[in-house]
């Protein structure tokens, strides 16, 4: 189970890369049109919260730490903040349904929140790694950070 983690996980992070890559795809389109971002959508809104939901599950049947259970699931909580800041994003246009400097402060927020959900799979995968190919019995434990105990 815990190289299984590894690889749903995986599978996820590169989902996210994907995200970024058809959120490009949907701002370069030319003409822009309402189908420029349905990549990115879907991927949003049905594969990521999929993965999501499998990485936590194989986080919990390879018996995770609890905080990597909990951070499994945080991408969840993230996307659904995304979909709230797009929405926010989307309806804040002037009269004539031109973009405000208030909505684009928005959608810029969507972009950070896209950024912090990648760094949290990024821990999710380092951990996951951690716990499937522990060190060796009796290996020394080196310090990584000055203070912090072998």
């Amino acid at each position: 189970m815990r190289k299984a983690l590894v690889v749903v996980t995986s599978v996820l992070l590169a989902a996210f890369v994907l995200q970024f890559v058809f959120a490009a795809v949907g701002a370069f389109t030319k003409p822009a049109s309402e189908g420029a971002y349905t990549l990115h959508s879907v991927t949003g809104m049905a594969v990521i919260p999929v993965l999501i939901l499998l990485t936590t599950l194989f986080a919990v049947l390879a018996k995770a730490p609890g905080r990597l259970i909990g951070l499994a699931i945080l991408p969840l909580g993230l996307v659904v903040l995304q979909a709230l800041i797009a929405m926010l994003a989307n309806a804040s246009t002037d009269i004539a349904g031109a973009s405000t400097p208030f909505g684009l402060t928005i959608a810029g927020l969507h972009a950070l929140n896209g950024i912090i959900a990648v760094h949290v799979v990024v821990s999710v995968l380092q951990a996951a790694r951690k716990l499937a190919h522990p060190p060796p019995a009796g290996a020394a434990r080196v310090a990584v950070r000055e203070g912090e105990p072998a």
